[in-house]
């Protein structure tokens, strides 16, 4: 048994020898590991569910234009608003009511407009930006006077205003200089109210002030300058001639041979008042309305009382 383990032993080793070497197989390459992938923790409670949105519409809304910007550029001037209590001064200085008609020349935002509206006067704002208009027209309804208040565009230049019995202003003084001769044709008794400028040499009637600004008011006058022949009711006629510069009236009556002053003369709008005293030293005060050519009204001489009118010479 020993001897074929021996054989058996030296056959292998020469099976050994006999047999080329062969390379050693190369380590294989370990692949890389990857990072497990992390899971979310589990929700403790379902998602939020969001409305569905609202179906937009088809056609875009309108766009309301905004409002106007302090400084922003005009035709012929910025816009700056006035301060609510220097309009309220101004419809307050012109006696605004019911049975006026106010003209705002350059409305702006329509706030006087509005103002004016809620005092129930017929009120009118031009204003020559188109976006403006529309402004002042929904504020004019938001205030519950888009029945009364009216809003125009166009230039102030082109602009018929010759029925209001107001018209109010912010203008430049170049500006309302060229205004000014319009303004001196209206009725008689128009009230013209100018928030900050004037009328170069028509000085103001009364001037206020109210928020730190100030606002003139002028009335218009009565056209009276020239000679009259006044007729007194009961008594003589007598000529008086006046001259006039605005609402500033001096004259002089004739007495025979004899011209003697007016006293305290005074004009507002076509309400006229003079007096002056006789040759016998009597005192005659006379008051009156100016109609286009023609003067009538009440005089007092001493205790008597009586009706005169007047007429163009």
């Amino acid at each position: 048994m020993s001897r074929l383990l021996a054989v058996a032993s030296g056959v292998i080793s020469a099976v050994l020898v006999a047999a080329p070497a062969t390379p050693a197989a190369a380590p294989q390459q370990q692949p890389l590991l990857q990072p497990p992938l992390l899971q979310p923790p589990p929700l403790l409670r379902p998602p939020l569910q969001l409305p569905p949105l609202p179906q937009l519409p088809t056609a875009p809304l309108p766009v309301e234009p905004s409002g106007p910007q302090e400084g922003q550029a005009g035709k012929d001037v910025i816009w700056l608003p006035t301060p609510e209590a220097l309009v309220e001064r101004m419809l307050a200085m012109a006696q605004v009511g019911p049975r006026d008609v106010l003209y705002d020349l350059g409305s702006g935002d329509g706030r006087l407009v509005i103002a004016a509206a809620r005092r129930a006067a017929r009120s009118v704002g031009v204003e020559f930006n188109p976006d403006l208009v529309t402004v002042s027209e929904r504020r004019a309804r938001e205030n519950g006077v888009a029945g009364k208040a009216r809003f125009v565009q166009g230039d102030i230049f082109e602009t018929d205003f010759s029925e209001a019995t107001v018209v109010t202003l912010y203008l430049l003084p170049s500006l309302n200089l060229r205004l000014r001769p319009t303004l001196l044709r209206m009725k008689p008794g128009t009230r013209v109210v100018s928030h900050a400028f004037g009328m170069e040499d028509w000085a103001p009637d009364e001037s206020s002030r109210a928020a730190g600004r100030t606002a003139h008011l002028w009335i218009v006058p009565a056209p009276v300058g020239g000679s009259w022949r006044v007729a007194l009711e009961g008594g003589p006629s007598f000529d008086v001639t006046l001259v006039q510069r605005y609402q500033e009236i001096e004259g002089t009556v004739a007495l025979g041979p004899v011209e003697a002053g007016l006293r305290e003369p005074s004009l507002r709008g076509d309400a006229i008042r003079f007096g002056f005293v006789d040759g016998n030293g009597a005192w005659h005060e006379l008051a009156g309305t100016v109609s286009g050519g023609a003067m009538s009204g009440s005089y007092v001489v001493g205790s008597r009382k009586g009706t005169w009118t007047a007429a163009r010479r």
